[in-house]
């Protein structure tokens, strides 16, 4: 039987001394607290598939490269995910896994090892615990597309140790290996294929409802959180049943629930493409064919198929976007938010363009709309013809379409929108652009959230303001369901007056009213 929630906040507060020093809790609890003693927790956990040592570092623990499924190899290729094995004596918890096969090359760093065998996660706590520690815990899915990333770029022990939270990230199956449908593979595979890593999500957020008391977490406050990919996979738990009761809330960074997804039929037509393109194409053979498939190979045929999330299966019965329009889905507290510029990032392949170039790109996406997106954004507004390109491209885009996830979910339940404009923010190790502003980007407030190995520098000390207040605005969701905390600026729910938090350089973040306003949402959602 669950404890009643309102009795599991009063648990948690009573056992996390280590935020007294953070703010976090209201004076009440920082009361019932003080009596409490926290001391350094033993590196040693037992986990219910064994024991594992972890690593101490000084500020906090981290268990590294924790099985959370069975290697996904030979005939567990294009299968939902095993159990892991059990073991005998203390496993060593020190080094993170391989990142997961990728199809795409710019989402690690080139020295990054990568293996099919890759269903791994990262834990990290607090060093300190009190007796019986029942802390908010926070399970990361990482973006890059659903082709590239990894979850062991986010270094969780700073968020952590400021917010007295438990934090997980994840490797989940990328590419063919974590998306192909196939009418082969459907028959062998319950609920269908397509959704291989939205079934190694699901099997990590068992995996911390069966372990997570062991590390001093709590089951029962359970927050998911992802960006861009990542994000969309936190729309697909929100939709999906067999995800209920897994999670108390989610945080959707860069990308919308609201917006398509491919439906298992059209993504099984696909697959059969991919299929014949790899060399299977016996249909009797096929899935035998393709698990013995060379990694190469279905890494060279990654455009033969239809990616991401499938609708139509058991897994995933309806869109986000028709679960949360007709109110059936797994109702939690939610953030979400973008960042001000996305698209300098996700369009780098602009580069150089000139302005006759943007005149002529917006005439041919945006047909009759054309003359007026020109309007609205006339190049004597922006930096350079590149600027001006992906601000379009960012309200047309992210901006207006999270937006609508604000929209939907307001009035069902709590709701808390923010954007990132941080003018000084660094961008992505490999995408800086000579001449270009590529602050704002799409990303750019991962490295505020993490302990971050893929961002061009590392912060300053005045955008080290802005990350520490946004790690405990996130923690105290985390915490709450509500990321307001002693000391910071004032974030109010989204509601009907479409309220923003603004999070800004220094940690001068504030509230703004226009945003649909300043990224003319009215014209692009029209």
């Amino acid at each position: 039987m669950r404890i009643p929630r309102s009795l599991r906040v009063l648990v948690g507060l009573a056992a996390a001394a280590p935020l007294l020093a953070t703010g976090l809790l209201p004076a009440t609890a920082q009361a019932a607290t003080s009596a409490a003693r926290a001391v350094p927790a033993s590196t040693v956990v037992r986990s219910a598939s064994g024991a594992v040592r972890g690593v101490d570092t000084g500020r906090f623990q981290e268990f590294l490269g924790l099985p959370y499924a069975a290697p996904p190899v030979r005939d567990l290729r294009f299968a939902p995910p095993a159990a892991a094995a059990s073991w005998s004596g203390v496993r060593d918890a020190s080094r993170q896994s391989p990142a997961c096969l990728q199809f795409q090359p710019t989402g690690v760093r080139e020295e990054q090892a990568v293996s099919e065998d890759c269903l791994y996660l990262d834990v990290y706590r607090p060093r300190t615990l009190v007796r019986g520690a029942r802390l908010p815990v926070m399970v990361w899915f990482h973006g890059g597309g659903n082709t590239q990333g990894t979850g062991v770029i986010y270094g969780g022990g700073s968020m952590a140790t400021k917010t007295g939270t438990i934090i997980i990230s994840i490797n989940y199956r990328l590419g063919a290996l974590g998306f192909l449908a196939h009418p082969a593979l459907s028959a062998v595979t319950p609920g269908g294929s397509g959704n291989y890593a939205l079934m190694d999500q699901i099997a990590s957020l068992r995996w911390v409802q069966r372990n997570i008391r062991a590390f001093g977490g709590d089951p029962g406050n359970v927050t998911i959180y992802g960006q861009s990919a990542g994000a969309s996979a936190v729309c697909s738990m929100l939709a999906a049943p067999s995800a209920k009761g897994l999670f108390d809330k989610a945080v959707v960074e860069s990308s919308s629930c609201m917006t398509p997804r491919a439906t298992l039929a059209a993504g099984e037509a696909s697959g059969v493409t991919f299929a014949d393109a790899v060399g299977c194409t016996d249909p009797a053979t096929v899935v035998n064919c393709l698990r013995k498939a060379w990694p190469g190979t279905l890494v060279a045929n990654q455009n033969n198929y239809l990616g991401g999330p499938k609708v139509g299966g058991a897994l995933l019965p309806t869109s986000p976007k028709d679960a949360i329009t007709s109110g059936a889905w797994n109702k939690v507290p939610v953030m979400t938010g973008s960042t001000r510029s996305e698209n300098r990032l996700l369009s780098t392949a602009l580069a150089g363009i000139t302005a006759q170039g943007v005149v002529d790109l917006v005439s041919k996406t945006y047909g009759a709309k054309a003359p007026a997106v020109l309007q609205l954004y006339p190049l004597s507004s922006y930096k350079t013809p590149y600027d001006q390109i992906t601000q379009i491209q960012t309200d047309a885009g992210n901006a207006c379409n999270v937006e609508l996830n604000a929209r939907a979910m307001t009035g069902q339940v709590p709701t808390y929108r923010y954007e990132f404009d941080d003018p000084t923010s660094p961008t992505l190790y490999g995408f800086a652009i000579p001449g270009e502003d590529m602050s704002n980007g799409h990303s750019a407030e991962l490295q505020y959230l993490f302990d971050f190995t893929l961002g061009e520098k590392p912060l300053t000390a005045t955008q080290e303001k802005l990350s520490d207040q946004m790690m405990r605005y996130w923690g105290t969701f985390a915490r709450t369901g509500n990321p307001n905390s002693r000391g910071a600026p004032t974030w109010p729910q989204y509601g009907t007056n479409g309220i923003v938090e603004q999070l800004r350089t220094g940690g001068a973040s504030h509230v703004v009213y226009d945003f649909v306003t300043e990224h003319h949402c009215d014209f692009w959602l029209s």
